[in-house]
């Protein structure tokens, strides 16, 4: 019998579901998600977690056995309510997404179904240590650097999901006059700085493509990003004493050297030399990290 865990990963801009097998593979056909945003309502997130849960069991073979649905979300989060309270999703705080998933999976089968819900950066770092880049890390932190940044720690295998389940709320932290990291180096806050120096394009792709044509501004709005990533990641790393950070996130591949920027900024900013050390690299998972990592709260 296939054992199988449905995989429910909510974001800024997107929500998506999938069937994840034992092994780690997303389920062929499986796959679908459905748009969110910043106008996401309860009743939105409802019509769309009910679509792509059916779209996903409907994929599974007649031998197969859900054996539970992990559920990751853009936070903050409240573990023990199930409970959401995204920044970009305002009209969405409070949204009971634990209990939504549940239900939606549960009147498709037929059967109650068992659901593990957490932030979707202690997902991200959980897959990311089980099958990514940082398998073979002491002490890691994984980040999405995207509509948001977001992360979680794994310390000896272990994911650490903190006290109510946000550890690892990586933009959240101030930089520069006041301002988020979110609010300096995601997709979004990077496009909107490009603007105010003269830049015309809109997206995170347009400074990219815009960039790799020598567009000043555009490259500038890159380098303010991974600098800004970077510093915070030495700090992060002298507090926690990480060997590793793995970065992911549509934004991360505005440029092929961005990691390496990361890398070089937070090389520069760490304050001792066991920070110093701290090896970021490239996530391993690509975008099915944060689905892998959903289904991984029930099946590791």
């Amino acid at each position: 019998m296939t054992r199988l865990a449905l995989a429910v990963d909510v974001g800024g801009t997107k929500l998506e579901a999938a069937l994840v097998t034992a092994d780690g593979d997303v389920l062929a056909g499986s796959r679908s998600r459905r748009a969110t945003g910043r106008d996401a309502t309860s009743a939105s997130l409802d019509d769309a977690i009910a679509a792509v849960v059916e779209h996903a069991l409907a994929a599974a073979p007649a031998d197969a056995d859900v054996v539970g649905a992990g559920v990751g979300s853009a936070g903050p989060v409240d573990r023990d309510s199930g409970s959401i309270f995204p920044v970009n999703m305002p009209a969405a705080r409070g949204y009971q997404l634990a209990d939504a998933v549940r239900s939606a999976a549960s009147s498709v089968l037929g059967r109650e179904i068992p659901t593990v819900f957490g932030h979707d950066g202690g997902a991200l770092a959980l897959a990311e240590s089980w099958l990514g880049a940082t398998r073979d890390a002491r002490a890691s932190l994984s980040i999405v650097v995207s509509t948001g940044v977001g992360g979680g720690f794994v310390m000896g295998g272990q994911y650490i999901p903190g006290a109510s389940g946000n550890a690892g709320h990586l933009g959240q932290m101030r930089r520069e006059g006041g301002l988020t990291l979110e609010e300096i180096a995601s997709g979004p806050a990077s496009a909107a700085w490009a603007r105010s120096q003269g830049w015309d394009g809109e997206t995170g792709e347009d400074l990219a493509r815009d960039a790799a044509a020598g567009d000043r501004v555009a490259r500038a709005a890159i380098e303010r990003s991974a600098q800004a990533v970077g510093e915070t990641l030495a700090d992060a790393a002298t507090l926690v004493d990480l060997d590793m950070v793995a970065i992911g996130g549509g934004f991360s591949r505005v440029s092929d050297d961005y990691i390496d920027l990361v890398q070089r900024a937070l090389t520069a900013a760490a304050a001792h030399d066991y920070s110093r050390a701290a090896r970021v690299v490239r996530s391993g998972l690509g975008d099915e990290g944060p689905l892998i990592g959903a289904a991984a709260f029930i099946l590791r």
